[in-house]
C-alpha cells in the first residue's frame, strides 16, 4: 500500500500538499517549508520515499488512545528520514502545529502567507483506518513529491 504526498503549493513557512492511497485522493497535507538545509522543527520532509511503521510509545501515541479509541493501535511514523527522527502523520491545523511531522485535513487554505488545514481530526479519521492494517504489516509507504517548487 502506498500513500503519495503530491506538494503543490509552499510559501517561506508552510506546504500544502494532497495526500492519496493507491491513487484515491484522501485529505489534504500540511508541512513546515522547504529548506536546502535542515533547521530543527523548521524542515519538512525530504522529497522520496519511505516506510511507515506504527509508533506505540511516546506521547503522541498516549494522546491518540484517548482522542481515538475505537481505531488507534499505534501512530503513523514515517522511517529512516535522513537527519530527523520521530516523523509521524498527525493531527494539527497550521504550520505552529508541526515540528517536521506531516499534518492532515480535510480541507486546505491556499492564500499565500495564510496556509492552513481544516477538520483535521475527521482526516485523521479517514485516513488511519485505510493505512494501519500496511503498516503493522510493515507494507505501507509513503511517496513525498515535491510539485510546488
Amino acid at each position: 500500500m502506498k500513500i503519495v504526498v503530491d506538494r503543490f503549493i509552499s510559501d517561506d513557512e508552510t506546504t500544502i500538499s494532497h495526500i492519496t492511497v493507491d491513487g484515491r485522493f484522501v485529505c489534504f497535507g500540511l508541512e513546515d517549508e522547504y529548506r536546502v538545509t535542515k533547521l530543527v522543527n523548521e524542515t519538512r520532509i525530504p522529497a522520496g520515499t519511505y516506510k511507515v511503521k506504527l509508533r506505540t510509545d511516546g506521547k503522541h501515541n498516549e494522546q491518540y488512545k484517548v482522542l481515538f479509541p475505537d481505531i488507534h493501535r499505534g501512530m503513523l511514523h514515517i522511517q529512516n528520514v535522513p537527519g530527523f527522527e520521530y516523523i509521524l502523520i498527525h493531527c494539527g491545523n497550521t504550520q505552529a502545529d508541526t515540528s517536521g511531522c506531516l499534518l492532515v485535513g480535510t480541507s486546505a487554505v491556499t492564500d499565500k502567507h495564510n496556509m492552513s488545514i481544516g477538520a483535521s481530526r475527521p482526516a485523521y479519521k479517514r485516513l488511519y483506518p485505510i493505512v494501519v492494517d500496511a503498516a503493522a504489516k510493515d507494507t505501507l509507504e509513503i511517496q513525498l513529491i515535491d510539485n510546488d517548487r
